[in-house]
């Protein structure tokens, strides 16, 4: 309790609550430039910590995080341009409202979404931090690969209406993230001879390409203004009454959002596409799904903020960063001489507390600094579509040469840009294919560890029973979503009944 208190008191100093607004304003505007990652902000501003006080400087780090993981949503809502990876989920309903001329409700919708999702894993780190920090340790291969079987099973519910087009283009996506070097036997895959390939082909700039680049080819042949939601004239914030239709989303989905962040490598894009197919799933109306659907909209928000608690436990418990921005912070920690691991809490408990206490604050300075961003963001739709098309472009080659400062990476993104342009004129839906990259890497990886750990036997994941009951699930999600099975299950309860009048 003791080290609770020094925590609150650290972070409630004024060069703490400055740092965090800081934080929070750079994460909302680099959120929202697409091709700019949290992660890469939080790299280029670590060496600006150096001279601050460890915990005033990690905390300060730790907003922007968390402004980041929001702010991509931004752009996502307004014109269908996601700013991070984590917000292509928000891109399928939230697009949809500004059509309708609901951006305002759509922004304040998904502002509201994080706050609540980014409270919920704050108060997780405070309070059971350590103990779920154990529970990410046992996550091993085996559990991993099962975990990955499961999410792939996301791709039949993403199928928009076509089923065979929706395996088609998660086949695409597993096959994009198969390019490279193998990660067990380092055998180059696909590269065709070209060394750039190599290191397979970036997620974030096939994402730019996939969402921005068709979009600004829409823009050009409309040849007139984009929606005009800086026009809206509903509230920004929900009423009540639309709060009490989502408020059991948004905790189910933080809950999803902080238990993905504890698997290692799973970032905020992985948590949202969970937690919109999990919400899809239990939902009477999947049909909604997809058309500017509340729910659809904070499912993914409150996911892609909640993971930021969520891979922080290992981070601070074990020393295992849970996504790429938080490796980047664990190098901050150990840049202040602070080595992350089992004693952390102990040894550096004022650092530790100040930084959990930090993410809570910062969900508040997300919701007071994201109202009147956004204000300011949502007159984008003002620029005519012809004017905002090659801004768009422009930004996207920007974005996409400073992942790696190679002009490879631009010829790459155009090339995404242009097959999503042409996947979106046939229909065929891109929530699969990002599904099928996302989840292609660990599936790959985990399987070849796993088979290694049991000989090359494949019962290795049917004698785990954690694995095995992932697995089980997933084969029942498969079956459900097949029409000759729900049709005869449809058929056998229709029998059944009339057995029971009978």
């Amino acid at each position: 309790m003791n080290e609770l208190m020094v925590g609150l008191t650290n972070v409630l100093s004024l060069s703490t609550l400055l740092a965090l607004a800081g934080g929070m304003i750079l994460g909302l505007f680099v959120g929202s430039m697409p091709g700019l990652s949290a992660s890469m902000a939080v790299a280029i501003l670590l060496p600006v910590t150096f001279e601050m006080d460890p915990a005033t400087g990690i905390s300060m780090l730790a907003s922007l995080y968390m402004g980041g993981q929001y702010g991509g949503s931004i752009l996502a809502i307004l014109v269908r341009t996601p700013g991070t990876p984590a917000a292509a989920a928000t891109v399928l309903d939230g697009y949809k409202m500004t059509e309708r001329g609901q951006a305002g409700k759509a922004l304040g919708t998904s502002l509201v979404s994080s706050l609540i999702g980014g409270v919920i894993s704050g108060i997780v780190l405070l309070t059971v931090a350590p103990v779920l920090g154990q529970l990410a340790l046992s996550i091993g291969a085996v559990e991993l690969f099962a975990i990955a079987v499961l999410g792939l099973t996301i791709i039949a519910s993403l199928s928009a209406g076509s089923v065979i087009k929706g395996l088609l283009s998660g086949s695409i996506g597993l096959l994009i993230s198969f390019v490279g070097m193998d990660p067990i036997t380092g055998t180059p895959r696909f590269a065709f001879g070209n060394m750039y390939l190599f290191d397979g082909i970036s997620f974030v700039i096939a994402l730019i390409g996939l969402f921005s680049i068709p979009q600004a080819l829409k823009l050009v042949e409309r040849n007139k203004e984009i929606v005009k939601a800086s026009e809206f004239k509903d509230k920004m914030l929900p009423t009540w009454k639309e709060f009490k239709s989502i408020k059991n989303t948004i905790a189910g989905s933080s809950v999803i959002g902080v238990l993905t962040g504890l698997i290692p490598g799973a970032g905020g894009d992985t948590a949202s596409w969970f937690s919109y197919n999990e919400t899809k799933r239990f939902s009477k109306h999947k049909e909604k799904f997809g058309t500017g659907y509340l729910k659809g909209l904070a499912s993914p928000e409150a996911a892609n903020n909640a993971v930021v608690g969520g891979a922080l436990i290992p981070t601070i418990t074990l020393g295992i960063p849970g996504s790429s921005t938080t490796a980047v912070l664990l190098g901050g920690l150990m840049i202040h001489g602070i080595m992350p691991g089992p004693t952390l809490m102990t040894e550096h408990a004022d650092v530790t507390y100040t930084l959990l206490w930090a993410v809570l604050f910062s969900s508040v300075f997300l919701f007071v600094l994201g109202l009147l961003y956004t204000k300011i963001a949502v007159s984008v739709t003002k620029i005519p579509g012809k004017v905002l098309a090659p801004v768009i472009v422009l930004l996207c080659v920007i974005g996409t040469f400073a992942v790696n400062n190679s002009m490879f990476d631009v010829y790459v993104m155009f090339i995404f840009g242009i097959a999503g342009y042409f996947i979106d004129k046939l229909n065929i839906p891109v929530a699969p294919l990002i599904v099928g990259m996302i989840l292609g890497a660990m599936l790959d990886t985990s399987l070849n560890q796993a088979l290694k750990i049991g000989d090359g036997s494949w019962l290795i994941f049917l004698k785990n029973p954690v694995s095995a009951v992932l697995l089980i699930i997933a084969l029942i999600s498969i079956l459900q979503s097949t029409p000759i099975f729900s049709k005869f299950m449809r058929l056998f309860i229709r029998n059944n009944n009339q057995s029971l009048n009978q």
